[in-house]
């Protein structure tokens, strides 16, 4: 359900509470992806138009950053822009992952009905088959 929807699985497993968590994180990462995409164009643009070699065009940051700050930026927030959108992607497929799990572990036993003993006890060993002390551990599971 979470791969059509995000949260819906979440949802259907009673676990509403991560339905925010996921959102919100979504939210982030693609405000993050647009603000750094109009920065990278934006620099983009002030460089491609000093490279054009026309007298008569002036970029708006003319005497701020010269042409290799201005490349320099491009390549920060297109960085930036990319690693948002693959985190969009991890966080869609952790999504999925979570939603999964719980799934498959809703039914699963988490009483208080588990009992580990550990008792002494002889075992066999080697050739001749001689009886050795050993430690047995018992792992109950109701």
């Amino acid at each position: 359900m979470s791969a059509a929807l995000p949260g819906l699985g979440q949802v259907y497993n009673g676990k509403w509470w991560k339905v925010p968590i996921i959102y919100g994180g979504f939210g982030g990462l693609i405000y993050s992806s647009v603000f750094n995409d109009l920065k990278c164009r934006t620099y983009r643009d002030a460089y491609l138009i000093r490279i054009d070699d026309d007298p008569n065009t002036t970029d708006q940051f003319e005497g701020r950053y010269s042409d290799a700050n201005l490349r320099e930026l491009v390549d920060f927030y297109q960085r930036n822009r990319d690693l948002s959108l693959i985190f969009t992607g991890v966080l869609y497929a952790l999504n999925i992952i979570d939603a999964s799990v719980d799934a498959h572990l809703k039914d699963f036993d988490v009483s208080d009905d588990l009992t580990l003993k550990v008792r002494p006890t002889m075992q066999p060993v080697g050739p001749a088959m001689m009886p050795t002390p050993a430690v047995a551990l018992t792992l109950r599971l109701r």
